[in-house]
């Protein structure tokens, strides 16, 4: 397994970029009570904040993994699991998002999707290092 280390790190490190850009403002607004989010994520309920709690996950793990590929890439080839395993879940959930929602134009939806195309190219080319 040596893909961090090789054409795979730049768009691993834009993957996860991506995932900080996205849920810093999302979560920061779902956390302060922001109104505009209730447009896309519905009202405040119990299972707007647990999928708040996934979304605060996902960006721990992202930014930690951010941080470990920026810093020591090419001494932690065992970090290559990880971030398969965080990008392939969120593939999956993201797909399965717009077949759940059932409503191509939601724009949580259309981000998920489109983050998914990123994610699966980075997977691709992680898998083929």
């Amino acid at each position: 397994m040596v893909g961090l280390e090789t054409a795979a790190l730049p768009l691993t490190v834009v993957s996860l970029v991506l995932n900080v850009l996205v849920l810093v403002p999302v979560t920061g607004s779902l956390l302060l009570g922001a109104r505009w989010p209730a447009g896309a994520y519905g009202e405040r309920t119990p299972a707007r904040d647990i999928l708040l709690a996934i979304y605060l996950a996902i960006l721990a793990g992202s930014a930690a993994l951010l941080v470990t590929v920026l810093v020591a890439s090419r001494r932690l080839p065992d970090l290559e699991p990880a971030v398969l395993a965080l990008l392939g879940l969120q593939v999956v959930y993201k797909v399965l998002s717009g077949v759940t929602v059932r409503d191509l134009r939601n724009p949580v939806v259309l981000s998920n999707l489109g983050i998914a195309v990123v994610h699966s190219v980075t997977i691709a080319l992680l898998v083929s290092s």
